[in-house]
């Protein structure tokens, strides 16, 4: 394991990598955490090692100590950012790593900002997302069942919910509504025609974000992805009785891209 520090808009983020044993070069996963990222899926991290990966772990701006302000348009600049990173024909032959097969890993937001990287990255070769949080997605739906005042004020009261403590430079009304302007541009939805033709991985939990999954995977078979692998596991949000089962799915998904 190597710490590092990865250039994005004029700050540093905070980074790992795990590399994997050998002389590679090794197919690599850029692993995103969610909001705000109390489970960091490093076990998944460690399996994934194992299995001839190498891991990329890094906090975006304004997250847990990485300097600067978050905001979810600052989280997919910083996504872009790594994958730039490990690109560098330096940086890849450093950590004995290909840059021509690269997958995005996320959980939650993270499977969130998997989807919205990917769609602008005809590069990445697949994504796998975890309880992913379709951000635009529920927020648009919120506008069909309220106003906008009352669906910020909602989403406002949900972000705050779930801990703002680690991040900097931020508020869940400014985040919320940061939501709100892009809402129909972020959803699941609106990416589905850039992401038909390339493997996904959806993995749902009874945690209540199911739904916009299965709607999503639905829709890529729909446009023709016949690349798209569903599974649901009984467990809460970050799987936590299900870690054994989660990572086994997660490595069978990821073996056809390491031959």
């Amino acid at each position: 394991m190597e710490t590092m520090q990865i250039p994005s808009h004029g700050t540093r983020m905070n980074a790992l990598i795990y590399v994997a044993a050998g002389a590679g070069p090794h197919p690599a996963v850029i692993l995103l955490h969610g909001f705000p990222g109390n489970e960091r899926n490093l076990d998944l991290a460690q399996d994934m090692r194992r299995a001839g990966w190498d891991v990329v772990y890094f906090n975006y701006r304004g997250s847990w100590g990485t300097p600067g302000d978050f905001s979810f348009s600052h989280a997919m600049e910083d996504v872009a950012a790594v994958l730039a990173f490990v690109r560098q024909p330096a940086n890849a032959q450093r950590f004995r790593l290909d840059p021509t097969r690269i997958v995005l890993v996320g959980h939650s937001m993270g499977g969130f900002m998997a989807v919205q990287a990917a769609s602008v990255d005809p590069a990445v070769k697949g994504i796998a997302m975890i309880s992913a949080a379709d951000m635009g997605g529920i927020f648009g739906q919120m506008l069909t069942q309220d106003s906008r005042a009352t669906a910020l004020r909602k989403m406002s009261t949900g972000l705050a919910e779930e801990g703002m403590a680690p991040l900097n430079g931020c508020t869940p009304d400014g985040l919320a509504k940061e939501l709100a302007d892009h809402a129909s541009g972020w959803s699941f939805q609106s990416k589905v025609g850039a992401l038909k033709e390339r493997p996904a991985l959806v993995i749902t939990s009874d945690d209540g974000l199911t739904n916009p999954n299965e709607a999503f995977a639905a829709a890529l078979r729909r446009a023709g992805n016949t690349q798209v692998t569903t599974l649901h596991l009984p467990a809460d949000h970050a799987y936590s009785d299900q870690r054994t089962k989660l990572s086994r799915a997660l490595l069978q998904w990821l073996a056809p891209f390491a031959k």
